[in-house]
């Protein structure tokens, strides 16, 4: 059975672009994509090297936990939706094997050129929105969503879209951050504040990440994968150790959401000006390296 479905019968799989997949591939310039949009400080295009070194490794472990839990087996299909750098389509990949196949999708080609050609199986890619998938009922025997469904408008419509390409008896997977209330985050808060009004930050959290606070609380989790028709669901909270720099953490910050907005209202002008006070701050309450500590909420359940 061809693994895309056809969308009117214009010969391209529904929901992407007609040539991300093969530009990404084989290693090609990426091309832009809407998740690649210059103008939207909610694209990640723009960040997408940093991610990579001072975020991929934070979303790795999580990942790498999140495919054990499902139970992914050699020879499997396995579709990762928001795949970004590919953290979760490698670990799956790594599993699964020669013998299976792994795809994952992302709205941004940039994020998908940093994961493309990485692992062993390399998974394959395609720029494609996890709103109505470019593929046919039934497809894969496992889905993985990891931090991507705090970002839908609707992430009911997500979560059924991506059931509908999970097979009867697949299982399905999604991870996403605890609550995250730590002195690292209300220091960067602080010096946030310093520059733009609260009310203003946090309307642009909510623009970018609207159902944040929802996927924090492992209840509301659960209830959202049941009510999208999940069953034997589990609901794993677990607590994820991380040693970096100061330096690194900072630009981990910038590269978050909010972290691209401060960027674009600030401009040129006076952005240097923020990043030069953030790390005055951080370097005078705490030391050059240290441990940081999140909460990973991982849940997984079956399609009947």
């Amino acid at each position: 059975m061809p693994l895309f479905r056809r969308n009117h019968g214009n010969g391209r799989p529904s929901g992407g672009p007609s040539r991300p997949s093969s530009a990404t591939a084989h290693g090609h310039a990426p091309e832009l994509a809407p998740g690649d949009d210059p103008s939207d400080w909610r694209s990640y295009g723009s960040v997408a090297t940093d991610y990579v070194r001072v975020l991929e490794p934070r979303t790795d472990p999580p990942a790498a936990d999140l495919v054990g839990l499902l139970g992914v087996a050699r020879g499997a299909r396995v579709l990762d939706v928001g795949s970004g750098t590919g953290a979760a389509a490698r670990a799956a990949s790594k599993v699964a094997g020669s013998d299976g196949l792994v795809v994952g999708i992302d709205p941004s080609v940039a994020m998908l050129a940093q994961a493309a050609n990485r692992g062993d199986p390399a998974p394959r890619f395609a720029a494609a929105e996890a709103i109505d998938l470019p593929f046919r009922d039934g497809t894969f025997g496992n889905v993985t969503a990891c931090f991507v469904l705090s970002h839908f408008t609707r992430y009911q419509t997500a979560l059924y879209d991506m059931l509908r390409v999970l097979r009867a008896g697949g299982r399905m997977g999604v991870a996403s951050w605890g609550p995250g209330d730590d002195e690292f985050t209300r220091t960067w808060d602080s010096v946030a504040e310093e520059f733009a009004e609260h009310e203003i930050l946090a309307d642009a959290r909510r623009r970018a990440m609207p159902w944040h606070d929802f996927f924090t609380d492992a209840n509301r989790t659960r209830d959202a994968l049941h009510e999208s028709g999940l069953r034997e669901i589990r609901v794993d909270k677990r607590e994820y150790h991380y040693q970096m720099s100061l330096e690194d953490y900072l630009e981990g910050r910038e590269a978050t959401p909010s972290g691209r907005f401060l960027r674009r209202m600030l401009g040129d002008e006076m952005w240097p000006a923020f990043r030069e006070r953030a790390r005055s701050v951080f370097h005078d309450r705490f030391p050059a390296r240290f441990n940081d500590f999140r909460d990973v909420i991982l849940a997984v359940g079956t399609k009947p």
